[in-house]
């Protein structure tokens, strides 16, 4: 009888981010991980690509910074609110309709959500919400 293979730390995550990640690959939730330690920005980048790439309708699509969100990735307003959500409720952000209608590009939401974290209080590690 085999014994399972021990679980890595590195995509240990609390119960919330599980729910939301368990889909994304093994890095996607490492940058995750790395994120909540440290605040490590190319963390938060690789998270923003991935959810990026998760909710867009285009497949195959380059996911370059000046990528439009909306003319080359074709998302309409529903992949959009889909994707606030996902991330107000991954990161523990709060999204305005404001604030996301300035963002146009991939790499415009890149420093949005850099934004957004760095604005949030250190030293508390908030979990996301279930």
């Amino acid at each position: 009888m085999q014994t399972p293979a021990p679980v890595s730390p590195a995509v240990a995550l609390p119960a919330a981010a599980e729910t939301l990640l368990r889909h994304f690959p093994a890095e996607v939730r490492a940058a995750y991980l790395q994120l909540r330690s440290s605040g490590d920005p190319a963390a938060a980048d690789t998270l923003v690509l991935a959810i990026v790439a998760d909710h867009m309708p285009r497949t195959g699509a380059v996911l370059a910074d000046d990528a439009a969100l909306v003319d080359d990735l074709d998302f309409d307003s529903v992949a959009i609110a889909e994707m606030v959500f996902f991330i107000e409720d991954l990161l523990q952000v709060s999204v305005t309709n404001a604030e996301i209608m300035r963002v146009r590009t991939v790499g415009d939401l890149r420093a949005f959500v850099r934004a957004k974290l760095a604005a949030l209080p250190r030293g508390g590690d908030s979990a996301p919400r279930a």
